[in-house]
């Protein structure tokens, strides 16, 4: 328990700064109304990532159990929540003159974007190994068949600047990701 407590507060510094990040440039929009025009596709992937960070917060917890930690592991969590804050970073850079817009910031950032999001699911397998693999395999198929389309939707997104697709793809993601939270993590146990 020491040693999982003494781990959380890096993962929670990181995830902090991360959800600073976000709400920081969402404030953005409220503190200067007529100064950017709001991109409803990057909003959406903004509360998207914010539900992502509150997810693998308390998804977290589950490594109480983990008894024996190396610092490969430590190492590999630290990783994964810094993949996360640079996700962050990329919705909300410190200053976007270059740009026309929010749309156009977006959709020129969307191959790092959406390349730094398919590793995270990616690197999602590897978290969840780390829980054990009774735990990996408690999910069923569910799992690997959701992390391995996020992989192939963030493939399409690189290659395509189409709003139909970058609109149903972050509201797919957003109702299944809310979905995934209720159905399986709803209570830590």
């Amino acid at each position: 328990m020491d040693q999982f407590l003494h781990i959380r507060v890096l993962l929670g510094i990181v995830l902090g700064l991360a959800i600073t990040t976000l709400l920081k440039g969402l404030a953005r929009f409220v503190q200067h109304p007529g100064r950017d025009r709001v991109y409803g596709v990057h909003i959406a992937w903004a509360i998207s990532m914010f539900t992502l960070l509150a997810h693998f917060w308390w998804w977290e917890f589950r490594l109480v159990h983990h008894v024996h930690w190396s610092f490969v592991a430590y190492a590999f969590l630290i990783l994964y929540v810094v993949v996360l804050y640079l996700l962050c970073t990329l919705l909300f850079p410190d200053d976007i003159g270059d740009y026309g817009s929010w749309r156009e910031y977006f959709q020129s950032r969307r191959k790092w974007f959406f390349g730094i999001m398919a590793v995270s699911y990616l690197i999602d397998f590897g978290d969840t190994l780390i829980k054990g693999r009774a735990y990996f395999d408690s999910f069923g198929i569910e799992y690997p068949l959701r992390n391995l389309s996020y992989v192939l939707l963030c493939l399409v997104a690189i290659r395509t600047r189409s709003e139909t697709f970058h609109r149903a793809f972050v509201a797919a993601s957003l109702i299944y990701q809310v979905s995934w939270i209720y159905r399986l993590f709803d209570f830590v146990q």
